[in-house]
């Protein structure tokens, strides 16, 4: 498929797990990508497959947290591909488990800065590019926005904040800009690493596809929110969960 063919995209959080699988999918349709991660080398090393299997992309160290660090990655993203951006997968993320009252303020106005007010200044930074092209943001949310987990406090926040701001900026910014949010229920990412095995098989048993997903198959979703295919889709939800929030454990 060449659906984003001459076509310009930036992804955060691009150096692993999702972030790295919405990149080459990007990019395997045709994109020019921007992989935007704030571990700069794991960065480059996706940008580096994605040129080795034919695509075009480059990586810029980005701390989603910081406004200066966006501009940055605008200037960046010019200078690598002219000034038109025509999709923006809003990706990074951040997480520390601890429960509300244990948790310092620090750490949540952290998350707070890395998962959600990110997208804010995302949408300062590439607004009037993506009006120009007629394009679209997809943003990564969770079913932590639907679900309470013990210990996510500010990440469910956050997650259950840019379903919100989802909706607020299609609103806000169509019909030129399409806005959309995809929700990832257990999906095999670094993050869980180390759990040991037989937690992830009794995560497994508990979706209806009866098993974790990959970050290819969110990164799909992704493509699809992102492309003309979607065009009458926007301030959606898409959950990519393997069915796991309807179903209800008999235990």
């Amino acid at each position: 498929m060449s659906r984003f063919a001459g076509k310009v995209a930036v992804v955060t959080g691009a150096g692993s797990g999702i972030g790295a699988a919405s990149a080459m999918r990007l990019a395997s349709e045709g994109a020019s990508v921007v992989l935007a991660d704030i571990n700069e080398d794991a960065a480059q090393s996706v940008a580096a497959k994605i040129t080795a299997a034919g695509g075009t992309a480059c990586a810029v160290r980005c701390d989603v947290g910081s406004s200066a660090d966006w501009r940055h990655l605008a200037a960046a993203a010019e200078h690598q591909y002219g000034p038109q951006v025509d999709v923006v997968h809003n990706n990074a993320f951040t997480l520390d488990r601890h429960a509300a009252h244990e948790m310092t303020e620090e750490s949540w106005d952290h998350q707070i800065s890395i998962d959600l007010s990110s997208i804010y200044r995302s949408v300062r930074t590439f607004t009037c590019r993506l009006r120009r092209a007629r394009g679209a943001i997809v943003n990564t949310s969770s079913v932590h926005a639907l679900l309470g987990f013990p210990g996510h406090p500010a990440y469910a926040a956050a997650k259950g904040g840019i379903v919100a701001l989802t909706r607020q900026l299609a609103v806000e910014y169509g019909p030129e800009i399409r806005v959309n949010a995809v929700l990832p229920g257990p999906i095999r990412t670094p993050v869980w690493d180390g759990v040991p095995p037989a937690d992830l098989e009794r995560l497994a048993a508990d979706v209806p596809a009866a098993r974790m997903g990959a970050p290819e198959e969110v990164a799909a979703a992704v493509a699809f929110l992102a492309s003309d295919d979607a065009s009458y889709i926007t301030g959606a939800e898409l959950l990519v969960d393997g069915g796991y929030t309807v179903k209800k454990s008999g235990r």
